[in-house]
């Protein structure tokens, strides 16, 4: 009895081994099932950063590209209103010469006008100091006479 009993002992010893051969089997290609579909979620994951990562630097060299065209439309635009600002300010010096000139020739003119007045002026004050000057000598020399 103690046999049977010895071999039923081992027979379900045996039978539970097998138990835990398949639990452990099952278990097994669970957790392999479970480490394949976490690897297919961890590689799906890895290709959606990549594509944002890509996405994201296609935007950004864009951005900057568009920035870079930006900021040298504004360039070529400022540069475009300085030279007419240039020769806006070059014709309006030379406008300013020519005013000036202008007037220097006016200022000269009007001067040279004033002093051949002035000379004329003169010279009549003379004729009339000297006429008077004679009128009051001969007054005087007719006073003289009268009286002499």
């Amino acid at each position: 009895m103690e046999e049977i009993t010895l071999q039923q002992v081992m027979s379900q010893i045996a039978n539970v081994k097998k138990d835990m051969i398949i639990l452990e089997k099952s278990e097994f290609s669970a957790l392999r099932a479970e480490n394949e579909k976490i690897k297919l979620e961890l590689h799906q994951l890895k290709q959606q950063v990549m594509d944002e990562v890509t996405k994201v630097r296609t935007d950004t060299k864009l951005d900057f590209n568009l920035e870079k065209s930006r900021v040298k439309e504004l360039y070529s635009l400022n540069e475009r209103k300085l030279l007419e600002l240039r020769t806006e300010i070059v014709a309006l010096h030379a406008q300013q010469d020519r005013a000036l000139t202008q007037t220097d020739r006016k200022i000269e003119t009007e001067v040279a006008g004033l002093k051949t007045m002035l000379e004329s002026h003169k010279l009549d004050n003379i004729k009339y100091l000297a006429g008077s000057i004679f009128t009051c000598l001969t007054v005087a020399l007719g006073f003289y006479r009268l009286w002499m």
